[in-house]
């Protein structure tokens, strides 16, 4: 049963928030990156539940890493996230067609647009990394009127308001939930779909392996990419430099006709997905969202079926332990 709504108090979050947004909006951005560092700091001693989510990940991902290397890590990562959300408050007024170069690099864009102009479908998948903001607002900036899946907020007049944020360069958002028919819609136009697609897909999720682990992830990604061919670049926007400068990157271009058709085309597809955003999260593992539990899930343990075999010299019968079932669910 869904918990009573309380609209004053939902109206006062909203508030508050936008306050504090636009308190970020006045000050200057250099001001904000040491407001950062302080913040970073305090969050770190203070959420102790999800430094330890941190540094339990980095002992997965990084098993070569020291103990001392890990914390510097994580350290790192509430800096760069406290940072991100200061910056991510620029955006609107940073980000334009003729300001855009002064904080964007380019690498590897020659064939995104070029699947672009050529009207393909087109599915963009970045992970919790970097700015995973940027690429929707800057695609809407080039007027490809992108559109990217989210979250919808259970508050609708913060839900409503952020929306509205997102879509202030011309991307437009469609809901997690309730919004397939919207995404089959993009595609089947030749559009532009983008999505965060690193996310714990729960015990029922394909379980792909994420640096070396089986990592339960949605499948949906590869089914809708090998539905109606969509080209998949996996990307990110990576911060340089300390300051409002990201490298915007296309670790890998898939064809979805290069996968042979069979049940094993979304497994291999999906698993060739997380390879790329684990290729780009090597790169600087402190722009990493190490705070989720990514391996939340572990893959269901194997079924043992008795199956009944008939010798051939006797005819007598036995029981044998069965081959193990699959575990994709």
């Amino acid at each position: 049963m869904a918990r009573p709504r309380n609209k004053k108090v939902e109206w006062m979050v909203y508030a508050a928030v936008r306050v504090v947004i636009t308190f970020l909006q006045w000050m200057p951005l250099w001001i904000g990156y040491k407001l950062a560092r302080i913040i970073a700091w305090i969050a770190y001693h203070v959420d102790k539940r999800h430094r330890k989510v941190a540094l339990d990940n980095l002992q997965i991902a990084f098993p070569e890493m020291t103990d001392a290397e890990r914390d510097k890590t994580v350290r790192g990562v509430y800096r760069h996230f406290i940072t991100m959300i200061i910056e991510i408050a620029h955006i609107p007024y940073t980000l334009s067609l003729t300001t855009w170069r002064k904080h964007i690099h380019m690498q590897g864009h020659e064939s995104v647009l070029r699947t672009i102009l050529q009207r393909k479908p087109v599915l963009i998948v970045t992970g919790h990394y970097g700015n995973w903001e940027m690429a929707g607002y800057l695609f809407g900036v080039y007027n490809f009127n992108p559109h990217s899946i989210y979250r919808a907020l259970d508050n609708p007049y913060l839900d409503r308001w952020l929306r509205e944020f997102r879509e202030h360069a011309g991307q437009k958002m469609i809901p997690k939930k309730g919004g397939f028919e919207q995404m089959e819609e993009v595609l089947k136009s030749g559009g532009v779909l983008c999505t965060v697609g690193d996310q714990d897909a729960g015990p029922k999720g394909l379980f792909v392996d994420f640096f070396g682990k089986p990592a339960s992830t949605h499948k949906a990604m590869a089914l809708m990419a090998i539905q109606h061919q969509a080209v998949v670049l996996v990307g990110a926007a990576r911060r340089m430099n300390d300051r409002f400068e990201y490298q915007v990157e296309v670790a890998d271009v898939i064809d979805p006709s290069e996968f042979p058709t069979g049940p094993n085309a979304v497994k291999e597809l999906t698993h060739r997905m997380m390879a790329g955003l684990e290729a780009i999260v090597r790169k600087d593992p402190t722009q990493y969202l190490w705070l989720h539990r990514r391996w939340k899930h572990a893959p269901p343990e194997p079924k043992m079926k008795k199956k009944r075999l008939v010798t051939e010299d006797s005819g007598t019968s036995v029981h044998e332990l069965d081959a193990k079932s699959d575990a994709v669910s």
